[in-house]
């Protein structure tokens, strides 16, 4: 659908929006350093300071906590040469072996001596970390996560296999970007600057503050794309190990909360976006939906009215404490009915339920402007954090 204008200097793909989304990214988009338009994503929901599927164009400044705590998460799909009748009646066999080998949860961790050649090469952030911290990062490198994180195996409309993966920086990136928001803050603070939300704290470019978290926010960006690609690989091996056969044909892996420098309208600019991915002309995505609902590899029409992006998923239609609240375990596990699950965990995963998310179907309407779909996935298999 082409966007509509909600608010000044905003513009939105978003056929099903609340106003307090709309509100929260007018608030964004009336800082001084904002150049241009916000553009509403079609899954575009209230988030912390800005809008979650929100894209943000500044130019001399950088919103931290509009990247968010969650630096670099994002998506890994593998495309394999399995096919439907090349599966077992039952991938149940996988989800022991996926549970023991991508360790899920908050604060989950493991020990796996393999990885330290991936670590050696990452490093470590500009910020000294404290010995707690830094055995967080190789701890949790190659770790799922908690929330809506997910492990899946999906088949397409032609039944080839897929593996699908959601993650991002886990406890590093969420310490550093808190650290850096509450600099922020604290630095708005210092200076006497105002603002409508305290979370809409910025750093200016050129300045130390700025510089160390450009530093942070890359390298856990880094961090995270390499802990989803190590646990694409282990997925990848479990699953072929199970069916006993099976090659990788090809792999995509994109952010969907970052920053980084770009040219748009003349301007280098700081595009950031917090639950969107890139969508440039010919560039691969994963658009997952809710649980027990469908996922899209797409490739992206470089739209420029959106700085070339499109939406990162479904996007909330109810808080997590509302879900909890209206929504039953029942419901949820009827709505998974035919997959491998955690079933046994309906209860916790309920905040979950494909009823608290928008239509996944109708977020890819809205956004055939922004991107071309390539593959439609269902999932026949699903492990979540």
């Amino acid at each position: 659908m082409p966007p509509n204008q909600p608010a000044p200097n905003l513009l939105s793909w978003a056929s099903e929006i609340d106003e307090g989304a709309i509100t929260q990214a007018a608030r964004a988009a009336r800082l001084p350093f904002v150049s241009g338009h916000v553009a509403l994503m079609p899954d575009a929901h209230v988030g912390i300071g800005a809008t979650v599927g929100s894209v943000i164009p500044t130019e001399g400044a950088i919103i931290p906590a509009a990247v968010g705590v969650d630096i670099g998460c994002g998506m890994v799909a593998t495309e394999t040469t399995l096919t439907a009748a090349d599966l077992p009646d039952s991938l149940a066999a996988l989800m022991p072996m996926v549970e023991r080998r991508i360790p899920a949860g908050v604060g989950r961790g493991h020990a796996d001596p393999s990885m330290d050649r991936a670590l050696g090469e990452l490093g470590l952030p500009h910020t000294d970390l404290n010995p707690k911290l830094t055995k967080k990062v190789s701890d949790q490198f190659g770790t799922l996560g908690s929330g809506n994180h997910f492990v899946e195996v999906c088949l397409d409309e032609r039944d080839r296999v897929w593996t699908v993966l959601h993650s991002g920086s886990r406890g590093i990136g969420n310490q550093l970007a808190t650290m850096h928001i509450v600099g922020a803050k604290k630095l708005m603070k210092k200076q006497a600057i105002g603002l409508e939300d305290p979370d809409l704290a910025y750093l200016v470019q050129s300045t130390p503050e700025f510089t160390a978290y450009i530093e942070d926010m890359l390298w856990a960006q880094r961090y995270a794309m390499a802990s989803r690609a190590r646990m694409d690989k282990v997925l990848i091996n479990a699953l072929f190990r199970v069916v006993g056969k099976g090659q990788r044909v090809r792999t995509i892996n994109c952010h969907h909360n970052f920053t980084q420098q770009e040219t748009h309208y003349g301007k280098s600019l700081w595009i950031t976006r917090k639950g969107a991915i890139k969508a440039d002309t010919g560039d691969e995505g994963v658009i997952p939906g809710s649980m027990g609902t469908r996922s899209y590899i797409v490739r992206g029409r470089g739209n420029p009215e959106s700085y070339n992006s499109c939406s990162h998923g479904a996007g909330r239609r109810m808080s997590r404490t509302k879900a909890k609240r209206e929504l039953s375990a029942a419901s949820l596990t009827q709505a998974m009915s035919g997959r491998v699950w955690n079933q046994d965990r309906a209860a916790a995963l309920v905040d979950e339920h494909p009823e608290a998310y928008k239509s996944i179907d109708q977020v890819m309407a809205d956004q055939k402007d922004l991107v071309e779909v390539q593959h439609t996935l269902r999932q026949i298999f699903n492990y979540k954090g």
